[in-house]
């Protein structure tokens, strides 16, 4: 007969504190209609919204129009002059007359003044580039100016991915950890109430008491830790993704994704060649030795074809367009240029840059050697942690099974209340340690998959 009494008031105890907690859970939280995110969409809000995504999308597009500006320097050069000019002050140049008339010694001069008063000349000039290595090698540069550009873009929407999805995670970790801190509350709840009932019946030590009340009060820190930091990581995303107020951060993750796809990742190939940073230090190099190139081409030969056509005027008073002044002028012809020197140090400038390639190159291969670094140690990490979460699961589900044996055998008299009260402190330790370890082995994850050039697995998986 006790002993159907005591389990009565076990039931009912429990059935108390799950109402009394549950209540506290629906109050604490605003209920509405909740809108679920996942994290393809929270990546592509991400992209679409950032102004600083948005202005590098504007760079490549500047750098595209510089590309197409570029191709017009092989189109004909064509130039329209006229000039209508007055000359108060004639030249005067001395001609030697003895040369065109024999009847002065051959040594005579003579000063004679050349032109009008007034001339005016109107004329079209047109240049066609035949051969111009340099403009070749410039139209490349501006190509790969495109490339590194798209680079640093791709770098950029790579480094948001990362943040984007960090944060998204440790939303749907946080998400686990308020139900779990939930759980907890309502288990402590209900040891304490029974602890409670043996106090009043003066079978228990204030003490004991203490200790199961100090048990709940820690749960429910947690909980609340856990759900302010919740909340903390929805306002940035909420930041990441463009959207603003914290009214809108009553939403949902895909928790499933979390919870099934962390182990499915830990055996991706590695592809740094993947890896925006490494594409664009290659590409710096590139360019930088692509300016070499441009270099050697400005001391190189051009060919292009010249012509002329228009005419002059010559008149003593201001008249534009007196009969029989106007003279026609014309020519066609092949322009030869070949730069012997420049007024600049060459090989300086070509060591230069030659160096500064060789930079590059050197600082990409550093570069890739760390990040082969780091998927190694975030890979050890991971074996490392997964090995530790598997045994805090299996140790924390033989802690929950004895607490409950514990409130049973409490509630019955025949187990003690320090017992209980260890217990449920101990797995409160272990809760916390697995969580912690649970957000490690993301972290770790996440820089294995950043690390090897797969980071948008997690978006396109």
């Amino acid at each position: 007969m006790n002993s159907d009494s005591s389990s009565k008031k076990t039931l009912q105890y429990r059935a108390f504190g799950f109402v009394v907690v549950a209540l506290l859970m629906v109050l604490s939280v605003p209920v509405c209609a909740q809108r679920t995110i996942t994290l393809p969409q929270a990546i592509k809000n991400a992209l679409q919204q950032r102004k600083q995504i948005q202005a590098g999308k504007s760079n490549e597009v500047i750098r595209r129009l510089q590309t197409e500006a570029l191709y017009r320097k092989y189109w004909p050069q064509i130039n329209l002059a006229y000039s209508y000019m007055y000359n108060p002050i004639l030249q005067t140049s001395i001609l030697p007359i003895g040369v065109f008339n024999p009847a002065y010694p051959a040594d005579a001069t003579k000063s004679i003044q050349f032109g009008t008063k007034w001339s005016q000349a109107a004329g079209l000039t047109v240049n066609q580039p035949l051969i111009d290595v340099a403009i070749n090698r410039q139209l490349n540069e501006a190509k790969l100016q495109q490339r590194v550009a798209a680079a640093a873009q791709a770098q950029t929407e790579y480094q948001l991915g990362f943040d984007v999805a960090a944060v998204y995670i440790d939303i749907a970790l946080q998400d686990a950890k308020v139900r779990s801190a939930t759980a907890d509350t309502i288990r402590t709840r209900i040891s304490y109430q029974l602890l409670l009932n043996r106090y009043e019946q003066q079978r228990l030590l204030k003490s004991e008491l203490n200790k199961a009340r100090i048990n709940h009060n820690n749960a429910l820190q947690q909980y609340r830790n856990a759900v302010s930091k919740l909340i903390e990581d929805k306002v940035y995303l909420l930041f990441l993704t463009g959207e603003t107020g914290v009214d809108q951060t009553d939403f949902l993750v895909d928790t499933v994704f979390v919870n099934h796809t962390a182990w499915s990742f830990s055996d991706v190939r590695p592809a740094t060649l993947n890896i925006p940073e490494l594409q664009q230090l290659q590409l710096n190099g590139d360019f930088a030795a692509l300016q070499t190139k441009t270099e050697k081409a400005k001391y190189l030969p051009t060919v292009s074809m010249k012509g002329f056509v228009g005419a002059n005027q010559y008149t003593n008073n201001f008249d534009p367009i007196a009969a029989n002044t106007w003279f026609g002028l014309s020519y066609v012809g092949i322009d030869l240029k070949y730069p012997l020197l420049s007024g600049e140090h060459k090989h300086n400038r070509v060591l230069q840059l030659e160096m500064q390639s060789g930079q590059y190159y050197q600082q990409k291969e550093d570069r890739a050697a760390e990040y082969d670094k780091d998927a190694l140690l975030a890979k050890l990490n991971m074996i490392r942690v997964q090995s530790e979460m598997e045994t805090q699961m299996e140790n924390r589900a033989l802690s929950i099974e004895s607490i409950a044996i514990f409130q049973d055998r409490v509630a019955e008299g025949q187990e003690s209340a320090v017992s209980l009260n260890l217990e449920e402190a101990s797995l409160q330790v272990l809760d916390a340690a697995y969580q912690s370890n649970r957000m490690q082995y993301w972290l770790y994850l996440l820089d294995y998959l950043k690390a090897t050039g797969n980071l948008e697995l997690l978006w396109k998986h």
